[in-house]
């Protein structure tokens, strides 16, 4: 699968721009500031319906513009697909595929797939358990598009079921009378079914990567390992099948409820829970060095690039000035590995940045501007 053509109005700094990619790989070089990486979050946006570089869709649009238009047309084998989508800050997105009016947003998942590198990917290894649930949730959905409405649908259970908490919080801070609480029993379950269904993905995710993940970081870092992913839920247990997870988070949340009232806010569930990254015998937070955690981060990468294509669809790679950050050996490592991908997008502020083994297309970036060297 590739992009053959990338265009943009009124997305980010662009008030329109007009790319033709092709396979192989193509590389957007120019001064920082000046709208690389915003072409490159455009595809990634196709893929994940969010951004890498912020949380909220208002930032993308061009400022004075009401809304921002991202369009590709993307090749798979020998079909072709048009997928547009119109980002409208404060109101519903829209989307379109092969100029029909009538999906949702989430439609459009799987269309396009990307595995990003990117600077804010050493996030993964020091950051919170947040970056690594989101990392787990966007790759479960990558590999099984449908996963968008189960994240939607515990969203939104977790949301209503936080609100029923906090208010009785408040009433029995304030010497209010007791609430009725039997909706939450409710709660529980709708939280329990799609938390279970949303645990179990991750379960299979993290045991599908593993072996990937540790023999990519041989390949950057030879000798350095062994990697481990060891999951970490806020509902002890050793279940593994949904309706023992299920039952699981069902127990939890019965033996949380109390605490829960008090605090006004939900303790248990997929939303609190984390993904211990070790090295040898140690988590890498705290005890891996800048370089390991560099190497870490890319391994979790290059294990998800490898799933992807296994499992059918290879996804586009996209680079965004990820090589500046990394030392001569590092860099040269991830080149030789990404090289042969149907589609690699790098961004880069020099010539230099790239290495000799990603030769392909240029584009030069400046003022707004792509023109193709």
């Amino acid at each position: 699968m590739h992009v053959t053509h990338l265009s943009l109005a009124d997305f980010r700094s662009y008030t329109r721009a007009e790319v033709p990619l092709d396979p192989g790989v193509t590389a957007f070089v120019g001064p920082n500031g000046q709208g690389k990486t915003n072409l490159v979050e455009a595809v990634g946006y196709l893929a994940t319906l969010g951004s890498h570089r912020v949380a909220s869709d208002a930032p993308l649009v061009r400022m004075g513009a009401e809304r921002a238009v991202i369009r590709a047309q993307v090749r798979q084998g020998d079909r072709q697909q048009l997928v547009e989508l119109e980002l409208n800050p404060g109101r519903a997105n829209r989307a379109r595929i092969n100029r029909s009016s009538q999906v949702r947003p989430r439609d459009v998942l799987g269309i396009v797939r990307t595995v990003l590198f990117a600077p804010e990917d050493l996030a993964l290894v020091k950051g919170d358990p947040g970056e690594r649930r989101r990392f787990l949730d966007e790759l479960v959905t990558a590999r099984s598009p449908r996963m968008a409405g189960v994240r939607s649908d515990y969203e939104r259970v977790l949301k209503q079921r936080n609100t029923l908490l906090k208010t009785a919080a408040l009433a029995r801070r304030h010497g209010g009378r007791s609430m009725d609480l039997s909706t939450l029993d409710v709660w529980d379950q709708h939280l329990a079914r799609a938390g279970a269904e949303l645990l179990a993905q991750r379960l299979d995710l993290i045991a599908a990567l593993q072996p990937l993940a540790d023999k990519a970081y041989e390949q950057l870092a030879p000798g350095g390992g062994p990697l481990a992913l060891e999951y970490k839920p806020s509902a002890p247990g050793e279940a593994h099948g949904r309706e023992d997870l299920c039952a699981q988070l069902m127990a939890a949340l019965a033996e949380a409820r109390k605490q829960e009232i008090e605090r006004g806010i939900t303790l248990v569930g997929p939303h609190r829970d984390d993904v211990v990254l070790k090295l040898g015998q140690l988590p890498a937070k705290g005890y891996a060095s800048h370089g390991e955690s560099w190497s870490y981060a890319l391994a979790l990468r290059l294990a998800s690039y490898d799933l992807l294509r296994a499992e059918g669809n290879e996804p586009v790679l996209v680079l965004d000035d990820v090589f500046a950050e990394l030392d001569a050996r590092r860099r040269e490592r991830l080149a030789e590995l990404v090289a042969p991908g149907e589609q690699v997008l790098v961004t880069a502020a020099v010539d230099d940045d790239v290495p000799h083994v990603l030769a392909g297309a240029r584009y030069t970036v400046s003022g707004g501007t792509v023109e193709r060297v």
